[in-house]
């Protein structure tokens, strides 16, 4: 880290200097400039930088872009959020729902903009970097922050993944339970869906899997039809029974934590824009993307707690008492997840392949490290089938971070360090220092500086409490044995029979549009409090 007698050193012209990458300081982008088109050396592709901003030949487009984030974010929160509106009694969630919303396509935008300042400062990054993510904490914080970043990522990433194994896995299960009457193992199924999966996991960056993406996107909306579908229906025999918890805090806590998770996809966010032909585009992306999830998300919010009230447990699917819409939904929802966990499983084979040395190029070592990671995963999976509330305590403590503190804090830091580049002219190699707290007040305008500084404290107030209720509800959860224990007791825990995943309505989960309480499952009146 450098101190201030750099920038005395620099008030004067920069010297003319040779960069690495083919790059000369005269092409080092000034605001308001516009330099025409040039080459890398012993590189065919072209790149441009135009008022400022970096732009290459080829890339992803800012709205295809937009569709692979709403492919990543939307669909998991069509599950989780009506509980986290029932939690927090219907309305309050509601300003809590939009509220969040924009607080996180803020911190979309913020480590947006400093990737971009990346981009402008540092030449290195423009062409293939595998972390995008942690190199934005080095160059704001320093090399102890990068290893902090890959830390949190990795075991976010890491986490999700094997909760997206697991409710695949269990919708298919479902599925085929509700339409064939046959029982096919979920221990079994976590297997062949992780199998399934393994060969998308081989593509190399998000632009190679866009269009994953954009039909995960187009099930996801297909899902929200049909659960207003299935509302409509069921409002005559559930809404006039529905009801809904008394205050409890720990709930609100729960629900930060639910809500972040439902938006909180920025560990993959730098990794999308990385790929995009112009980078500086990806507030357009990241601005459509949550306009599109909010649409998407406000039906499930809506519905879910006007009609069937806290009989909804987990998941709205279960709650939806025709057997078709219901398992119409579950299915949709079931290819969102399998094609949305591929972009989810390329951040964190990458950094796996960054520690272990593994060439950029497709082959034998990166098969084998990605079927290793997906091998990982599926053995947690099969070891804890019961994974939500672990979920809870890395959803609610290490997303809050990724999504939210990083992006605004490491923003503050890289905007006040390019600000003070451009001010004093510094060289390249000149760089690497990091801002003081003071530089930061004083270089940063108020508005920015008062959003940023805001979010960081709700963050963290709401991380620390979340983090909280979730090990207070994991220290009293009952975990299932793992699958592979289960198999030999002759554990019938993991078995699902025909209609026993229909979630009945009313205060005591016993209302049935088919007055037939067998197909109702166990009531579970205590889970919201």
């Amino acid at each position: 880290m450098a101190n201030n007698s750099h920038l005395q050193q620099l008030n004067g012209q920069p010297e003319k200097e040779k960069l690495s990458f083919g790059y000369s300081s005269e092409s080092i982008p000034q605001y308001g400039s516009k330099v025409p088109v040039f080459k890398k050396e012993n590189d065919e592709d072209e790149e441009v930088i135009i008022d400022g901003d970096y732009e290459r030949e080829k890339g992803l487009g800012w709205f295809i872009a937009g569709l692979i984030i709403v492919g990543e974010l939307a669909g998991g929160g069509i599950v989780a959020l009506p509980t986290a509106m029932i939690q927090t009694q219907f309305y309050p969630g509601l300003v809590l729902v939009v509220f969040m919303s924009f607080v996180l396509s803020f911190t979309a935008y913020c480590l947006g903009q400093s990737w971009a300042i990346m981009l402008r400062l540092f030449p290195e990054y423009r062409s293939h970097c595998r972390k995008p993510y942690p190199e934005i904490g080095y160059r704001a914080l320093g090399p102890v922050m990068k290893i902090i970043v890959s830390i949190f990522i990795d075991i976010t990433l890491f986490g999700i993944c094997t909760v997206f194994l697991l409710l695949s896995s269990k919708n298919i299960q479902d599925f085929i339970s509700a339409f064939f009457d046959v029982h096919v193992s979920y221990c079994i199924l976590i297997l062949v869906v992780a199998c399934c999966l393994l060969p998308m996991t081989f593509l190399k960056s998000p632009k190679d899997f866009w269009w994953a993406i954009v039909i995960a996107f187009i099930t996801t909306a297909i899902a929200v039809i049909f659960v207003i579908i299935g509302a409509y229906f069921d409002y005559d025999t559930c809404q006039k029974h529905k009801a809904l918890p008394g205050f409890n805090p720990e709930n609100y806590f729960l629900a930060f934590a639910t809500i972040t998770f439902a938006y909180g996809g920025h560990s993959a966010f730098p990794t999308v824009q990385h790929d995009m032909k112009k980078p500086s585009d990806f507030s357009k992306s990241t601005t459509m993307a949550f306009f599109i999830v909010l649409f998407l998300y406000a039906p499930c919010c809506v519905l879910g707690p006007l009609v069937y009230g806290d009989s909804i447990r987990e998941s709205i699917i279960n709650s939806i008492q025709i057997t078709w819409i219901q398992q119409v939904i579950n299915i949709s929802i079931t290819l969102h997840i399998v094609l949305a966990v591929v972009l989810m499983f390329n951040p964190l084979n990458q950094e796996a392949e960054e520690i272990l040395g593994v060439p950029h190029s497709f082959g034998p070592k990166r098969v084998l490290v990605r079927f290793g990671m997906m091998a990982a995963v599926a053995f947690v999976a099969e070891s804890v089938p019961q994974f939500g509330p672990l979920l809870d305590l890395v959803g609610g403590s290490l997303m809050a971070f990724t999504a939210i503190i990083f992006p605004a804090l490491f923003y503050l830091f890289l905007s006040t360090k390019e600000t003070m580049i451009r001010e004093h002219r510094m060289k390249v190699a000149s760089r690497n220092f990091i801002p003081k707290i003071s530089d930061i007040f004083r270089h940063t305008p108020k508005i920015r500086l008062v959003c940023c500084l805001g979010v960081i404290m709700i963050a963290l107030v709401g991380a620390s409490a979340a983090t909280y209720a979730a090990i207070k509800g994991l220290s009293g959860t009952h975990f299932h044995p793992p699958c592979y224990v289960s198999s030999f007791m002759g554990s019938q825990e993991h078995k699902t029979h025909l209609h026993t995943n229909m979630n009945c309505c009313g205060r005591y989960q016993n209302i049935s549009r088919f007055n037939d309480l067998s197909l109702c499952s166990e009531p579970d009146l205590y889970l919201y409090n």
